[in-house]
C-alpha cells in the first residue's frame, strides 16, 4: 500500500514547542489546506536510563529518570516527510530523538 499522509508523534521538553514549531511549517507539515501550524500536544511522563557512552540532555548516565515531556502530534504529507525529519532531528535537544512515524490510510 501506499501512503500519501503520515501522523508525527515528536516527544520533547516543553521549553522547546516553538522551536518544532517552526521546523514543521519551514518544511511543509502540520499544514491542513490554507492553515498551518496545526497540531496537537499533551503532556506526558517520559522514562528513560541514560547509558555509558551516551550524553543526555537530561539525566544521568546509569540513573533512571522520570521526567514530563509533550507529545507533539501532527500530518504530514509524504512529499515532506524525509526533510522534516532532518529538520526535527537538527533543532531537537534529545541525542536520541523521539519521532514515530505513523502512515495513515486516509487523510479527510
Amino acid at each position: 500500500m501506499n501512503f500519501n499522509f503520515f501522523k508525527l508523534e515528536i516527544f520533547i521538553p516543553e521549553d522547546f514547542l516553538d522551536i518544532i514549531l517552526k521546523s514543521l511549517n519551514e518544511t511543509g507539515a502540520a499544514k491542513a489546506g490554507n492553515y498551518d501550524s496545526c497540531i496537537s500536544y499533551s503532556k506526558v511522563i517520559g522514562m528513560w536510563r541514560p547509558l555509558e557512552g551516551t550524553n543526555p540532555y537530561i539525566g544521568k548516565i546509569n540513573e533512571l529518570s522520570i521526567q514530563e515531556e509533550i507529545k507533539i502530534e501532527c500530518i504530514c504529507k509524504k512529499e515532506f516527510l524525509e526533510k522534516t525529519v532532518e529538520n526535527i532531528k537538527k533543532v531537537h535537544p534529545y541525542e536520541e530523538p523521539v519521532i514515530n512515524i505513523i502512515p495513515l490510510i486516509m487523510n479527510i
